[in-house]
């Protein structure tokens, strides 16, 4: 049996590719959403109480960590949920398999690969490191084994990410977006299904734990290719993207929340923020699914749900 803690668009991935794989599955949240089939179990659950998860994860293989707070809570509700999963893997002899971020690398100045030094330079990125820190550090000393999947800016049905939110909705509209990036510098996207399916092989390979790995993705493309590209998936005119300088960011962020919390991870998208994913593509044989593909999974989602 497997559990996997958070029902988003990788959680969702995770549950759904476990099932169909024969697997019986526990989709833990708060709210007891998931995503329906016959081997998966939704339970409402607060994961960050490690009796009542460790209860619902009793006799469980592995752990999927595939949730998190809201954005603006990071600071404060990661740090317990963080050491729910530890205990709770440790209580009862699951394998852990996070699924991370890229924060904690900080400003890159190179194609960032899994044996880079963690320097985060925002409140994010320190939370996201001290994570693993503290799971690396269990695994090590015996008391739980793990590991964490890695990937950049989402794309897919149900995905989150700078772009999904803060992009498309503009483009597909036939708007003008204002968008806080350098509209031409090389950004990696990974696929939500390509996280899924990493997580998956880790879990499976006990060779692959203890470390990070990065989930296979496509060749980076920049905000201005990519908004064109969706554009022309759902049939609207070429987008009209506009530069927004940093200043009206931080001055948006007075107002909105939105803003607020991404003015910290302006660095991703002012410069080149480029993912090397070559380890897990070579280790595991996954070939990521194009940008294009990607794209295209995230337009249809979109326009279906409004």
């Amino acid at each position: 049996m497997r559990v996997v803690v958070g029902a988003g668009a990788v959680g969702t991935a995770v549950a759904k590719l476990l099932a169909e794989q024969g697997e019986q599955v526990k989709v833990v949240t708060r709210s007891g959403a998931g995503p329906d089939h016959s081997r998966i179990e939704k339970v409402a659950a607060d994961a960050s109480d490690p009796t009542e998860l460790s209860r619902i994860a009793a006799g469980a293989d592995t752990l999927f960590s595939c949730g998190g707070p809201a954005y603006d809570k990071w600071a404060t509700d990661w740090p317990p949920l963080g050491a729910s999963l530890i205990g709770t893997a440790q209580a009862t002899g699951a394998l852990l398999v996070t699924t991370g971020n890229l924060y904690g690398y900080g400003a890159p100045t190179h194609p960032m690969t899994e044996h880079d030094e963690e320097r985060p330079n925002s409140v994010k990125g320190r939370v996201r490191a001290r994570l693993w820190a503290d799971a690396l550090a269990a695994h090590r000393d015996g008391r739980i084994r793990t590991a964490e999947v890695r990937g950049s800016d989402y794309l897919g049905a149900g995905a989150a990410s700078f772009f999904t939110v803060g992009v498309l909705p503009g483009v597909l509209r036939g708007k003008a977006a204002p968008v806080p990036a350098d509209l031409d510098a090389a950004h990696s996207w990974t696929y939500v299904g390509d996280v899924a399916r990493t997580l998956i092989a880790v879990a499976k390979e006990d060779s692959a734990w203890g470390r990070v790995w990065h989930v296979p993705t496509a060749p980076p493309v920049s905000v201005r290719e990519l908004a064109t590209q969706a554009a022309a998936i759902a049939g609207v005119r070429a987008p009209r993207l506009i530069a927004m300088p940093p200043a009206l960011l931080w001055l948006g962020g007075l107002v909105n929340k939105q803003a607020r919390e991404i003015r910290e991870l302006q660095y991703q998208f002012r410069q080149p923020f480029v993912l090397d994913s070559s380890a897990a593509a070579e280790k595991f044989g996954i070939e990521p699914v194009g940008a294009d593909q990607a794209l295209r999974e995230t337009v249809t989602h979109l326009k279906g749900a409004v």
